[in-house]
């Protein structure tokens, strides 16, 4: 019983450490590239975006959420 308390305050002692960045500030520019969306076309789906925007005549509201009618 007493080595399992000892476990655990050691495995709760080392969440403690400090944790280096895995990335650095100069490299998250790259990151922030619309090249590494999860989308294998994101300048086709942005224009597809684009155009059921102006289809709808309402800019932003594919992503909303709430309640209410559901007007735009």
């Amino acid at each position: 019983m007493r080595m399992s308390i000892i476990a655990l305050l050691l495995m709760g002692a080392a969440g403690c450490s400090s944790i280096d960045p895995w990335v650095m500030p100069y490299e998250r520019e790259a990151l922030a590239d619309p090249i590494m969306s999860l989308s294998r076309e994101p300048m086709i789906d942005r224009h597809r975006q684009h155009v059921y925007e102006v289809r709808e005549g309402a800019r932003g509201a594919s992503a909303g959420t709430g309640g209410g009618c559901g007007c735009n």
